[in-house]
């Protein structure tokens, strides 16, 4: 029986995938083999000795110690395009609110008294004030061709928009899926000096933290729409609140609330509900519990954070070993030499390699004995080791 913790509300549709004659599912466990969280903070909290996995429901990973995980053998899933749908609508929704100054019509229209003549004249009399423009000819920017970015870029196009991509790291998957009249930009400065709209769609890390500072800023055209839809930390809100008092910037959309541009008229703030619709909700939740099992019961590795791909067909009548290790010399002789001095025949074996970790999944032909299991587990670099 295997003990998964819940550190948030997850959706049923993905703990139905979990059998209950298999696993115990709750929010308050006590050694729970793996945990499902959504945005709750894990930076503080205690790894209890028997965590095998963690399963995001969602892309980021920022509320999950990652590093500290690694250390202890623990594989970190997440469900990247999971909510891919869900964030590219909103996105376009945020395009639609800058060209036609919604929220600020919205606004006027609200704070209008007096009778109903009294409201449709004053209301006829201000209209002129939000004239917005038509999106079809104008050029959007996406930076980050992911599962989200290639859905905004797609979607744009067929909007009739001109679309700018910029992604040094695209896979080729995504390239297979993103449409053939997207245009490559040489850099992101070339992007943003083309782009009327930027959109951004990559992950919060070193190398894209404050990436849209005041440099970047000058580098984009006058008038343009600045969205951000990825992660606070990504955009430098001083300085865009700079470049649209001096009208570089015509508008501002963002899902993420602060006080550095809570009040600004020409920004559009929302609650972080990017993924907050039934089906991405939905959706994360069968990805990461169908993930989580896959690795519980096979050893399976997809969509990890930290953690190889790894899958192997299960050999007929063989008994399963996996082993998460540092990724040094010598690490799989070792393995194979104690399986091998126990008299236990491999009969299949794949070991996989990211980074500073490495993970193996090992067939024999007969039961490991706890003993073998604890003698592999004394290896120098050896993190975790289990039967399955």
């Amino acid at each position: 029986m295997f003990k998964i913790l819940t550190l948030n509300n997850i959706s049923v549709a993905g703990l139905d995938r979990l059998p209950r004659d298999h696993y115990e599912v709750a929010s308050e466990i006590q050694h729970p083999d793996a945990i499902l969280v959504r945005s709750h903070n894990m930076h503080e909290m205690p790894i209890p000795q028997t965590l095998k996995a963690i399963g995001r429901a969602g892309a980021g990973v920022n509320n999950i110690p990652v590093d500290r995980m690694s250390t202890h053998g623990v594989v970190v899933f997440n469900a990247p395009g999971a909510n891919a749908n869900a964030v590219k609508e909103l996105v376009l929704a945020g395009m639609l609110l800058a060209a036609r100054n919604i929220c600020q019509a919205w606004d006027y229209a609200r704070g209008l008294h007096g009778t109903d003549a009294e409201i449709r004249k004053a209301a006829e009399a201000g209209k002129k004030q939000f004239v917005g423009f038509e999106l079809p000819g104008r050029a959007l920017g996406v930076i980050g061709l992911g599962a989200i970015g290639v859905k905004v870029a797609n979607a744009a196009i067929a909007l009739g928009m001109r679309v700018i991509g910029y992604d040094p790291d695209i896979t080729v998957t995504r390239a297979w899926q993103l449409s053939s009249d997207v245009q490559q930009a040489a850099s992101l400065d070339d992007l943003l000096s083309r782009s009327e709209f930027v959109t951004m769609h990559v992950p919060l890390a070193n190398g894209t933290r404050g990436m849209i500072d005041p440099k970047r800023l000058r580098a984009m055209r006058e008038g343009s729409v600045l969205l951000n839809f990825a992660r606070e930390e990504i955009v430098d809100e001083h300085a865009v609140a700079d470049a649209l008092s001096a009208g570089r910037l015509r508008a501002y959309v963002c899902d993420f609330p602060g006080n550095a541009l809570r009040a600004h008229p020409r920004v559009v703030m929302l609650p972080h509900i990017g993924a907050s619709t039934l089906e991405a909700e939905e959706n994360c939740a069968v990805m990461v519990a169908d993930q989580v099992r896959a690795y519980l019961e096979e050893g399976t590795v997809h969509n990890s954070v930290n953690f190889p791909e790894v899958e192997m067909a299960r050999s007929p009548g063989s008994y399963r070993l996996a082993v998460v290790n540092a990724n040094v010399p010598n690490m799989l002789g070792q393995i194979s030499t104690t399986l091998a001095n126990a008299g236990l025949n491999i009969v299949d074996m794949l070991n996989k390699s990211r980074g500073e970790l490495a993970f193996t999944l090992a067939d024999v032909e007969t039961p490991v004995p706890a003993k073998v299991v604890g003698e592999i587990a004394a290896i120098q670099g050896v993190l975790a080791v289990r039967t399955l």
